[in-house]
């Protein structure tokens, strides 16, 4: 029993030491901003035109397209698009296998598909997956996607680990133009390739293990015991929510491969420009997916330092297809015709409370005409 106890110790002991540098966080390699001169420093009357002055030029700036170099010079294989599909992209710590992360998210594929109703439109279905597995074949994708519709309203977009990518309808009436789908599609692949779920569920295992001393151990007894399940349920949550670090470096990748394929990148920043300006006139506009890690102008500066250090200037781009205009203006169509059929006369509705209370009666109301409401009378032979 001891010598058990002395190798689950030893276990957790490395586990610690190998989560460590995951848990570190990454510290800013940016020089301190300079000091201000005072004798430099504008007066307070030039200030709001100056300001004025500026948000302007940065408007002009944003409605441009980022200019590119005609070559580049890539610092490693990472930043050199020639040498998409021939470099490791995922590695880094993980106990999942690429075979145990199929079937994990085979089976987080089929609460998806429990719980959601798919677009079962054969034109747009193809489509939307032939788009996606284009830029699959332009990535570092090391498994088989698969590509399906949710039918919602919600602009959105998820790939699950192992491959299974859902892009919801709302999404592709959201975008304008067909390489703004498929950048956001890129990112989303960008994900699975980079592992990111799996690296944060290994992350997830990696704190459970460190736990066992307290159970061991510890004073803590059964209260270690109790953050061992804490931690295991939260566990989940971490498959499609990552840290800043992952978003910004599936932002890095989702460019490289809307760029390998033919599409303009300059799409992705213009779509969520879009999105973050609708959030501007009318907060609360940016969906779930969005609030969780918003396109950040610091992300967006990004996007653009990355379009003109690292993807070589093309004479031409792929921007738009008549194909993406029939394909959306046939997904408004069945979308239009869903809710047709929702609100067709005879099917069962919700009312709330307010819309019941505004068309029922008051019941102290002497002139009340319903007579489904029950009423109180006095009897006759009753005494004052």
């Amino acid at each position: 029993m001891q010598s058990i106890l002395r190798q689950a110790l030893k276990l957790a002991l490395a586990s610690a030491l190998i989560a460590a540098p995951a848990f570190s966080a990454p510290q800013s390699q940016d020089p301190p901003p300079p000091s201000q001169d005072p004798a430099k420093t504008q007066p307070p009357a030039a200030q709001p035109q100056q300001t004025q002055q500026t948000q302007q030029q940065q408007k002009d700036t944003a409605s441009q397209p980022v200019q590119q170099q005609e070559t580049v010079n890539p610092k490693n294989s990472k930043e050199d698009v020639e040498a998409i599909g021939n470099r490791n992209v995922g590695k880094g710590v993980n106990l999942f296998s690429l075979e145990r992360e199929i079937g994990l998210g085979k089976q987080l594929a089929q609460e998806v598909e429990r719980s959601s109703k798919l677009i079962d439109d054969p034109v747009v279905t193809e489509y939307v997956n032939r788009v996606g597995q284009n830029l699959v074949r332009n990535s570092d994708a090391r498994v088989p996607f698969t590509i399906k519709v949710i039918d919602s309203d919600e602009v959105n977009a998820f790939a699950l680990p192992g491959g299974f990518f859902y892009v919801n309808s709302g999404l592709i009436l959201r975008a304008q133009e067909e390489a703004e789908l498929a950048g956001v599609m890129a990112h989303e692949i960008s994900h699975v390739c980079a592992r990111h779920g799996t690296k944060n569920a290994t992350k997830g295992e990696l704190m459970q293990l460190a736990t066992i001393p307290l159970m061991i151990l510890g004073p803590a007894g059964w209260a270690g015991y109790g953050i061992y399940q804490g931690l295991n349920l939260a566990i989940p949550i971490t498959f499609l929510k990552f840290s800043r670090d992952a978003e910004r470096e599936a932002d890095f990748l989702g460019l490289q491969y809307m760029y390998k394929t033919g599409y303009d990148p300059n799409a992705y920043v213009t779509f969520f420009e879009r999105i973050q300006a609708d959030e501007k006139r009318r907060p609360g506009t940016i969906p779930k997916v969005f609030s969780t890690h918003p396109p950040t102008p610091d992300r967006i500066e990004a996007a653009q330092r990355e379009i003109a250090r690292i993807l070589p200037a093309k004479q031409e781009y792929i921007v738009t297809t008549s194909e993406f205009d029939s394909v959306k203006a046939r997904l408004r169509n069945i979308m239009f015709s869903r809710k047709a059929s929702d609100n067709a006369p005879g099917k069962p509705t919700l009312r709330t409370k307010t819309e019941q209370s505004k068309k029922q009666p008051n019941g102290n109301d002497p002139n009340s005409s319903d007579d489904d409401r029950p009423t109180l009378k006095r009897r006759p032979d009753s005494q004052p």
